[in-house]
């Protein structure tokens, strides 16, 4: 298991954000498509209806965060508070034919989706991880064989990884390498 970026890759499973465990929130990555995990977001699109993939509310680490994240820390254990990861929200549009309009039926019906997806990093991101994410997660959505060969990718080295997550600039090297595929 170890998290690249703005994913979790656990041995052939992709997850944006943190793998989920029971009913916590989570969104996988498949060959097939998208699969919304956890209490009150059960769910599974196709790749060929995803338009758009995108992630907000994402921590990128700066020193206003840092400081931030002290402090909170500091409030939540000296007021005997619990400690909850931080969430990022996982936008998936989608445009699928309305057969159902009167204006024409080759309308199309735009729909966003938002899901929940804890964040991995618990003192966020950098900004260069956090681009090359969002660029990997566009990328996925060109295509069939675009995506196909870059899911592949990752969850080929999540099979071969043994250990935890690796440093910021081996992360970095293997979000570049992926979107090269």
């Amino acid at each position: 298991m170890a998290m690249v970026g703005l994913f979790w890759i656990a041995e052939g499973d992709v997850y944006v954000g943190a793998k989920p465990s029971g009913l916590a929130p989570g969104v996988r990555l498949s060959p097939e498509g998208v699969t919304a995990l956890g209490d009150k977001q059960s769910a599974f699109w196709l790749w060929d209806d995803i338009h758009e993939l995108t992630v907000e509310n994402v921590p990128v680490k700066s020193l206003k965060l840092h400081l931030g994240t002290m402090v909170d820390m500091a409030l939540t254990l000296g007021l005997g508070g619990e400690d909850e990861a931080p969430t990022m929200t996982v936008r998936i549009r989608t445009e699928t034919s309305d057969e159902t309009s009167d204006e024409t039926s080759d309308a199309e019906a735009v729909a966003d989706v938002e899901l929940t997806a804890y964040t991995a990093a618990a003192s966020g991101y950098s900004q260069t991880e956090y681009d090359l994410s969002r660029a990997l997660l566009s990328r996925m959505t060109e295509g069939a064989a675009t995506l196909h060969t870059t899911l592949a990718a990752m969850a080929e080295w999540g099979r071969g990884h043994e250990g935890g997550s690796p440093r910021a600039a081996r992360r970095e090297e293997l979000l570049a390498a992926w979107l090269e595929v």
